[in-house]
């Protein structure tokens, strides 16, 4: 696949996260050698030009001798390889080093083909540098761990090449690669940018919109474990209130319900209202969706955006000094994301909590027959619980934090590294709690047979299923409850019922 940095779309962002190879178009290669040749002629002139012949953050206004351009750079990069943690999943690094090659190929960076190359070639060989996941404030760009990337090209670190680590230079000689040695600017282009940010931030939302689809799924689902009501779900109501999401989210699930057996058989029934956490469902998942459809577009945005620092306008021959590195809008975009999934986590875990109290739901206590010899769906539901509470702790914002960093020069930060990496956990930790509501709601099903759900619906409760059998009575619960968890992170509940 070619790319084109400037019509990046989500559903381009979706392929690239899923690990369909690219590179960039031959126009973005020409505006490339455009802006290479601009940093060129500014050298020459002798202008001085942030990071290009002068020191970096507070040594802003020490210049450098001519001689000692190349050095500098690769100093640069040696000194902000300082990043700690466990290394970044290779999916990330890979969306990471995408990101930077759609930053570079809008052609204001002044970064020569070879670099260009020599991130190409990491992807084509599917060798990951392995890049620890903490150190970055989000304000100077995700300075250590973009460095930790380029040091990996210059010889530097570790690198995985196809699930093999190893040094970086035995990896280059493996590739066939020469150590990248470093140009004017090239150094602090590579850098400056909120790549890791937004990488770890986008994993984060499209995992997150995985896990929204399974939850529409498991809450139809529930629905008619309850024997709840359609009403709610009405087009009539929804458009009253207006909400985008709200009203996505009311059709999807009167959809899931639509031809349910279950649902036909209480109409007239003396009941007047289900619990908020079944009867809100539109509205509390809505306005989760319209979070997530924001944070995308942020996103989206972002992936394709110019974040180093200076910029370079190659038909004037400036560079000019900004602040486009800040991940301010990555921050809050992670940060919404965070809020959405944790609502979206906390709503399902209710819903499993009506199910196993039997004066909710008048089903079998915790669904199982022989209660009190077997505790049934009791632990799960306290597990999820569990979950909901660290997500609540996780979901505080990281956007609304600043320390001052390089000697008070870089004096706010946007924290979004850590925002989009808490995303990522509020994200994961919401897939095992709607995996334990799609067992509760499957068992439930169980129950009021013969009577058959949707046909829909049907479909998800075999899918769960597939990983978790009827309960008949107490067994070994973590197995198959990571094995659902799994199921819902890879897309297999629910897929493409509410895409952002």
């Amino acid at each position: 696949m070619k790319l084109d940095p400037a019509t990046i779309d989500l559903a381009t962002l979706r392929k690239l996260w899923r690990g369909e190879a690219a590179s960039l178009d031959d126009a973005s290669m020409q505006r490339v050698a455009e802006a290479a040749a601009s940093v060129e002629r500014i050298v020459a002139g002798g202008e001085t030009v942030y990071g290009v012949n002068t020191g970096f953050g507070l040594l802003a206004n020490t210049r450098i001798p001519d001689d000692r351009l190349a050095e500098l750079q690769t100093n640069l990069i040696l000194s902000h390889s300082a990043g700690l943690g466990d290394p970044l999943p290779r999916h990330v690094t890979r969306l990471m080093i995408v990101l930077k090659l759609l930053g570079l190929g809008r052609g204001y960076s002044g970064v020569r083909r070879q670099v260009i190359d020599a991130l190409q070639a990491l992807l084509d060989h599917d060798a990951m540098p392995l890049i620890p996941a903490q150190g970055s404030v989000g304000a100077s760009g995700d300075l250590a761990p973009l460095a930790h990337l380029i040091a990996a090209l210059m010889g530097h670190g570790s690198i995985d090449v196809a699930g093999q680590a190893m040094t970086a230079g035995e990896a280059l000689q493996k590739l066939g690669m020469e150590p990248l040695a470093l140009g004017p600017k090239e150094g602090l282009a590579l850098i400056n940018g909120t790549q890791m940010s937004t990488a770890i931030a986008l994993d984060a939302l499209l995992t997150g919109e995985r896990v929204f689809a399974a939850a529409i799924a498991a809450g139809a689902l529930s629905v008619d474990a309850l024997k709840g009501s359609a009403k709610p779900f009405d087009p009539r109501i929804s458009e009253l209130r207006g909400q985008p999401g709200q009203i996505r989210v009311a059709a999807a699930i009167r959809e899931l319900l639509e031809g349910s057996e279950i649902n036909t058989s209480h109409t007239h029934c003396a009941k007047v209202q289900d619990p908020y956490s079944f009867r809100c469902q539109p509205q509390v998942m809505g306005a989760a969706l319209d979070l997530l459809t924001n944070a995308a577009r942020t996103l989206t945005i972002e992936a394709g955006a110019v974040t180093d620092n200076p910029i370079v306008f190659p038909d004037e021959d400036r560079a000019i000094s900004g602040g486009n590195f800040h991940a301010q809008p990555v921050a809050f975009a992670a940060d919404m994301i965070s809020m959405a999934l944790c609502e979206v986590g906390s709503l399902s875990e209710r819903r499993t909590a009506v199910l196993i109290d039997p004066k909710m739901s008048d089903l079998p206590p915790f669904l199982t027959e022989d209660s009190g010899v077997n505790s049934g769906l009791m632990i799960p539901q306290v597990t999820a619980a569990s979950l909901v509470s660290e997500n609540r702790s996780l979901a505080f914002p990281a956007s609304i934090d600043s320390i001052p960093t390089s000697a008070g020069q870089e004096d706010h930060v946007s924290m979004a590294p850590i925002a989009a990496r808490k995303a990522g956990q509020i994200a994961r930790n919401a897939g095992g709690i709607v995996a334990v509501e799609l067992i509760a709601a499957a068992q439930g099903i169980d129950y009021h047979a013969p009577l058959k759900t949707s046909a829909k619906l049907q479909d998800v409760h075999s899918r769960v299923r597939e990983h978790s059998p009827h309960l008949v009575s107490d067994r070994y619960w973590a197995d198959e409850m990571a094995a659902l968890q799994t199921a819902v992170l890879a897309g297999e509940i629910g897929e493409g019922l509410v895409a952002l």
